[in-house]
């Protein structure tokens, strides 16, 4: 049966070898990225690789609160359901710390938009849903005033490491809130480390190394996001490194420190959309 998903981050990476794989299983697959030309050039590629298979492109630069606002809008007027979301996009180093609406960007992009989004896009989705989200090895503990701040740090791994963690935690308290709702359209919200040291560009960003194949990567989160061994994950950490289920970063086990960190989250997005539309 052929599925509706939109992968963000898609134009390289775990994302685009994502993208080529759902593509050639001939489900509908939503490209996103930032840079038109090269979103267009990934489209053209895709097209190709199935005679079933529907490509659409959205354009949108996820470092800018009111960016990832309209990708949900537009989104949502395209279409009345949605199957899968796969939130790829991250990054590791910047050249710009700080971002127009004064957070830092790699909070924003690895923890605050795929958040944002999710909350946006949820009424596309019905119980047989699945939001996949990447995690990953790299987690350490959140310092909340980081999350709001123009600048976490100047090294870049602490930083990302807090921003792994948080989305994690998000993930985890997310599915909480949505199985204890007992409503019959909730989907299932999976964190997935897709396994260290891959082939991506972040990989090579950050330690200077080619890493290893993407189709890893891009093999876990197909099967986190279509097959029945993640039918019941829902608020579970999959950690491809080992192969397993496990459990993430201690702080993530925590419903209370979940909960303060979605707070935030909530207390920030109310604050700077109000700005935005205002």
């Amino acid at each position: 049966m052929q599925k509706i998903i939109l992968i963000t981050g898609a134009t390289d990476g775990i994302g685009l070898e994502t993208a080529k794989a759902l593509t050639q299983q001939g489900h509908h697959v939503l490209i996103h990225g930032r840079n038109p030309a090269k979103v267009h050039k990934v489209v053209t590629a895709l097209s190709r690789l199935s005679k079933n298979a529907i490509i659409e492109s959205y354009i949108a630069d996820l470092s800018t609160l009111s960016d990832v606002d309209k990708l949900a809008t537009q989104i949502k007027s395209n279409h009345k359901r949605l199957d899968i979301l796969i939130n790829n996009a991250g990054v590791y180093k910047v050249s710009e710390v700080t971002t127009p609406d004064n957070l830092d960007v790699r909070f924003v992009v690895n923890t605050i938009a795929p958040y944002l989004l999710t909350q946006k896009l949820l009424p596309l989705f019905d119980a047989t849903g699945r939001i996949v989200n990447l995690s990953s090895a790299a987690q350490s503990s959140v310092d909340l005033d980081s999350l709001t701040s123009p600048n976490a740090g100047e090294l870049d791994g602490p930083v990302y490491a807090q921003s792994k963690l948080a989305l994690t935690m998000w993930s985890i308290e997310l599915a909480n809130t949505l199985s204890n709702s007992r409503l019959e359209n909730d989907p299932a919200v999976i964190p997935v480390n897709p396994a260290s040291f891959l082939g991506s560009k972040l990989v090579k960003d950050a330690y200077g190394v080619d890493g290893n194949d993407l189709a890893i990567g891009a093999d876990i989160l197909c099967r986190a996001a279509l097959s029945e061994e993640f039918a019941n994950a829902s608020g579970k950490y999959f950690d491809n490194d080992s192969g397993l289920f496990k459990d993430p970063h201690a702080d993530a086990l925590d419903p209370t420190k979940n909960r303060q960190l979605v707070a935030v989250l909530d207390q920030l997005l109310e604050e700077k959309l109000c700005v935005a539309h205002s």
